[in-house]
């Protein structure tokens, strides 16, 4: 989770109603987007693989890939998300002590989640 005071500022706010998708998997990508408010999902091949609350980063593997998304993010409740582009993401990676070194954590925790539930899935 990164702290929502780094986007508290940030002009760039989406905003969602409930049950409408951020992006859906397959859709292409230039931006990040962090949780500002709301409630919402990671959805990969019909299935929630994660419950987002804010300060949660999405869409920060095709940001950095500069590949399609590889999942869905669906609000549950109404949420507003902060947009974050290449220049913005390069800046706070260079110049905020620990975004880096956070966002790496997240990438490594869902890499571990996905994991773990593909173990689950080849055990049934």
């Amino acid at each position: 989770m990164l702290s929502y005071s780094l986007f508290r500022n940030d002009p760039k706010l989406v905003v969602i109603r409930a049950g409408t998708p951020l992006y859906v998997e397959g859709d292409p990508s230039g931006l990040m987007y962090v949780l500002v408010s709301g409630e919402a999902r990671i959805v990969v091949g019909g299935r929630e693989v994660e419950r987002l609350h804010a300060g949660t980063v999405v869409g920060e593997m095709s940001l950095v890939s500069h590949e399609p998304h590889s999942a869905t993010v669906e609000a549950v409740t109404n949420c507003e998300f902060a947009c974050v582009d290449e220049k913005r993401f390069n800046f706070l990676a260079t110049e905020t002590p620990g975004f880096a070194l956070k966002l790496m954590r997240i990438m490594a925790e869902r890499l571990r989640n996905t994991d773990r539930l593909l173990g689950e899935q080849q055990a049934h």
